[in-house]
């Protein structure tokens, strides 16, 4: 089962961390480990410079039907792996349909996969999937990078997947260490030996690209996350406009019960139903990651941890 110390608090620790003036979970983790690369690059000057903003992830439950977890347990992966699709002008979509049909044919399978205009995950990420060799597939959380055609596809479709990355380390409480928490799939191939697989650098390489420039953007993106939740420095830009559903782009909600202590969670049973959860709760006033949602009984719950879901009656 997922560790739930990175979602949840006790009640009894809540008190505590609330008294010593903590707003989240999260910031009790310091926030180390951060790779600040700055390898000049112009893919990213022209991110930054044309304010190319990241979509939102869409999760969506693909047909991979093996579930295992990682070698430290359901829901504790050690990082990313980074691929690239080799296969010009498929789309995110185009990739995951036909994942989805032949991966028992190719023994093959992905967290995520990402373009210019969309980042799908088709696997819940508490679980590992078949992608860089058994050594690998046993530690990281794993996305395709598709190849497409021009500046500005590439440029978007890198600013995708660096967002998917970042929002994938803070959602497991990973620090940013290039080439230990984020690694290219080149990278698995030589630290493990399992596979022989170079991508994606042959593919940057294509665009006068590298994996030292990637890694600058992933670390500028998990920086203003952590700090901002959003991508930009001045944050808020990322964030989705015109609903109210709570739910910012990076897929995190605050929550607040303002006729209690704390915010309740429940538990869906196995016949759909739900069950209070007792012995732990959300601290009022915190900002959550959340992947899914669910009905029942009319009221509409957002996931955030593997089995434990928050009334959206409580998302500010």
């Amino acid at each position: 089962m997922v560790s739930n110390k990175k979602f949840m608090v006790s009640l009894a620790t809540a008190a505590a961390l609330a008294g010593a003036g903590y707003v989240t979970v999260q910031n009790v983790v310091p926030n180390v480990g951060i790779q600040n690369v700055q390898a000049a690059s112009a893919i990213n000057d022209y991110i930054s410079n044309n304010n190319i903003q990241p979509v939102s992830i869409q999760n969506e439950e693909g047909t991979f039907s093996q579930w295992f977890g990682y070698e430290n347990g359901v829901g504790k992966p050690e990082g990313v792996v980074v691929h690239e699709t080799a296969t010009p002008g498929a789309t995110a979509r185009n990739e995951v349909t036909y994942f989805n049909r032949e991966w028992s044919n190719m023994y093959s399978y992905v967290h995520a996969f990402v373009d210019n205009n969309e980042i799908i995950n088709i696997h819940n990420t508490d679980y590992g999937v078949w992608g860089a060799g058994p050594t690998a597939n046993a530690k990281y959380i794993q996305i395709e990078l598709c190849e497409v055609s021009t500046t500005d596809e590439f440029a978007r479709s890198i600013s995708n997947d660096a967002y998917y990355i970042a929002s994938k380390l803070i959602q497991y409480n990973l620090p940013f260490t290039a080439g230990k928490t984020v690694l290219s799939h080149n990278d698995v191939s030589n630290l493990y030996g399992d596979t022989n697989h170079t991508d994606p650098v042959g593919y940057f390489a294509s665009w006068g690209y590298s994996m030292d420039q990637f890694y600058d953007l992933i670390g500028t993106y998990y920086t203003n996350l952590k700090n901002n939740g959003s991508v930009t420095n001045g944050g808020g830009d990322n964030t989705s406009p015109g609903t109210d559903t709570g739910v910012s782009e990076d897929n995190t909600i605050n929550v607040n019960n303002t006729n209690g202590d704390y915010v309740p969670i429940v538990a869906f049973q196995d016949d759909g139903s739900v069950q209070t959860i007792k012995n732990r709760a959300l601290m009022n006033k915190t900002p959550w990651y959340t992947d899914k949602t669910k009905e029942y009984d009319g009221i509409t719950y957002r996931r955030v941890a593997t089995n434990e879901w928050v009334s959206t009656a409580y998302v500010v």
